[in-house]
């Protein structure tokens, strides 16, 4: 069995973060690992405590992974401080870790900013050029390229601006009003466009986790980056149409919609 890990914070309602990253890589049939870089207090309403590891703790967890059990791919997660950002590059590098995707959290969908300046500029300069492939949303995208994205033709041209910048593919995703839930990826070999069609569903807890937690899981399977780009959105597809509702505030997906066991009736 192939293996993958997640490093990033921990989500105690379940629908995103590390429980989201264990429950993609299981559903998409890889054996999941976890290094924690913080625990959160929250729910579908939102956050109420956070509270980071160490340093030092997160490089014990990283020691302790890649000399047992090497993953054959790497998703990071939510990471908000330039000293356990520079932990996961060294380690990442001692290591030299396989398949890594980035999901560079930096702006909540109200917006706000989620990461310091410092921190930012550690990820962009030590942890980003390790990556096989990132996956900013729209405004950070804007961020990370420095170019303002209003259309599909920005989009692109915006990625491609990442690409070269960063030495490392780039899937700039829609949304935002802006191509829909069409994403970009931008690769050495040009630009290549997925469609996904807009369910109806509120319940959008956790989706950028679930979607870089399904790409690594795919490319630790040996799948090329665009084929297992749309194999997870595929799945993430899957996930919402399940519809599921739970909670009162933005609910999780159903990352077990295609499981079937008699162990789970």
């Amino acid at each position: 069995m192939k293996t993958a890990l997640t490093i990033a914070g921990s989500d105690s309602s379940g629908g995103a973060g590390i429980q989201a990253d264990i429950k993609t890589m299981t559903a998409n049939g890889v054996y999941a690992m976890s290094a924690v870089t913080a625990l959160t207090a929250q729910n579908t309403t939102g956050v109420a405590a956070i509270s980071e590891v160490t340093p030092q703790f997160l490089a014990q967890q990283l020691d302790c992974i890649f000399t047992d059990i090497s993953p054959d791919a790497v998703k990071i997660g939510m990471v908000s401080s330039a000293a356990l950002i520079g932990t996961i590059a060294e380690k990442l590098a001692q290591y030299h870790a396989l398949h890594i995707v980035l999901d560079p959290v930096m702006v909540a969908t109200s917006g706000a900013r989620l990461m310091e300046e410092t921190a930012a500029d550690v990820l962009c300069t030590r942890l980003i050029p390790l990556a096989e492939v990132i996956t900013p949303n729209i405004p950070e995208g804007e961020i990370l390229s420095g170019r303002r994205i209003t259309t599909a033709s920005e989009m692109e041209a915006a990625a491609k601006t990442m690409q070269e910048r960063f030495g490392c593919a780039v899937l700039l995703k829609g949304g935002h009003q802006i191509s829909d839930a069409n994403d970009c990826l931008c690769d050495a070999s040009g630009i290549h466009w997925f469609t996904g069609k807009r369910i109806d569903n509120p319940n959008t807890h956790g989706t950028g986790c679930t979607l870089s937690s399904a790409i690594a899981s795919n490319l630790a399977k040996g799948m090329p980056l665009e084929r297992a780009v749309g194999r997870a959105k595929d799945y993430i597809s899957g996930a919402l149409g399940a519809m599921l509702d739970l909670g009162h505030g933005s609910g999780p997906m159903n990352h077990a919609f295609d499981i079937h066991s008699e162990f789970a009736e």
